[in-house]
């Protein structure tokens, strides 16, 4: 089963997203972030400044695009669709929608930050996900 988590009142969206990805990494993990086009590319341009010392290996595959041989090894990949990366064991959506195919996933993340719109769009998430039997937990970030 699934493992859901949302951590609610990011206050700032994409850096809370750099810092949780370095972590991840930091840790072994290997992650597919999914979302839009726009949301890639923004999370894509500050995972390559928001640390100067330090950098977080990340692939951007574009939908259709062939995966290199050489990029397999890759601990966190950006994608539209959550089908396309290589990794199952962490989803981390920043998508107004419940990302098809997280049921792959072992566990999936969702950042929500304080604003109203992104926070109605959770809450269908989090039933989307309750309905399909997903364990789901909250997760509070400190102001």
């Amino acid at each position: 089963m699934t493992h859901v988590r949302f951590h609610f009142n990011v206050a700032d969206s994409t850096d809370y997203t750099c810092r949780l990805l370095r972590k991840a990494t930091r840790q072994g993990a290997t992650v597919a972030v999914t979302g839009t086009a726009r949301a890639l590319a923004g999370l894509d341009r500050a995972l390559w400044s928001f640390d100067p010392l330090e950098f977080v290996p990340h692939v951007v595959l574009a939908p259709g695009q062939a995966l290199a041989e050489r990029l397999r090894a890759t601990p966190v990949w950006l994608v539209e669709d959550a089908a396309q990366a290589p990794t199952r064991e962490v989803l981390l959506n920043l998508g107004a929608e419940t990302p098809g195919g997280f049921e792959a996933f072992d566990r999936v993340v969702e950042i929500v930050s304080m604003a109203e719109d992104d926070r109605s769009a959770a809450r269908a998430r989090w039933r989307a996900y309750a309905a399909l039997g997903a364990r789901i937990e909250r997760h509070e970030v400190p102001a």
